[in-house]
């Protein structure tokens, strides 16, 4: 069973194999993904949470579709995706207003990894409107607090399953899209492995002064963080 919420991503490439390979992997890691091959196709899209851009498009430059949208005030995050690796063009997509920059050649596993990692960014800086709440994590650091108190002693594991169930505060991941958000393909984990380590992270956050009811069990399904828990 899925989760019934996906981030949405546009990838906007012109190139069919490369558009091909990250729209796949995308919707292996169970995004929503829509394709463009042209700017003028990809500015009548809407309602996403992520644009992959390439630079180079047949119709315009995509400096120019990254300028527009931060003129009209979409925060929606980008991220460039060229074959112009100079550092000149990283830093011009960058101070237009894109939020990661990914050369090419690339491997779409790192596209997904970036695409996670930029979301996370911006979804935690967006204000919520009922002011502070429980939970915060700190990706750059590797710090997670409750209450504004540090949540001491967190493994590797454990943070990054508290930051994946906090991608979506309320939405039910099953075991196994935990297993591949956290440990990734290749390693052999059961759902025991994964009860054990939310197990543990609940009671490193009731430590901290959490509760043990931050993270919710949905019987017959997985795991949720409880809606509105996110700082």
């Amino acid at each position: 069973m899925k989760s019934s919420w996906k981030s949405h991503v546009l990838v906007v490439e012109d190139e069919p194999a490369i558009s091909e390979s990250v729209s796949y992997a995308l919707r292996r890691h169970d995004f929503e993904v829509t394709t463009c091959a042209t700017i003028t196709a990809a500015e009548r899209v809407t309602g996403v949470d992520l644009v992959l851009l390439d630079l180079m498009l047949p119709d315009g430059s995509g400096f120019d579709f990254i300028g527009r949208r931060r003129q009209a005030g979409d925060l929606t995050p980008i991220i460039v995706l060229s074959s112009r690796d100079g550092e000149a063009d990283r830093v011009a997509a960058l101070e237009t207003g894109a939020d990661d920059y990914v050369p090419k050649p690339f491997s779409p596993r790192e596209v997904v990894a970036r695409v996670r990692a930029v979301l996370r960014r911006h979804r935690a800086a967006v204000p919520t409107p009922s002011g502070p709440l429980p939970l915060r994590v700190d990706e750059a650091r590797r710090r997670a607090e409750v209450n504004g108190a540090p949540v001491d002693h967190l493994t590797r594991v454990e943070f990054d399953l508290l930051a994946a169930l906090l991608e979506s505060p309320g939405t039910v991941y099953n075991r196994a899209e935990l297993i591949d958000r956290v440990w990734g393909d290749g390693f052999a984990i059961t759902d025991r492995t994964v009860d054990s380590h939310v197990k543990s992270l609940r009671r490193k956050l009731t430590e901290a002064g959490g509760g043990p009811d931050l993270i919710e069990t949905v019987r017959g399904v997985g795991y949720r963080v409880r809606e509105g828990s996110r700082a």
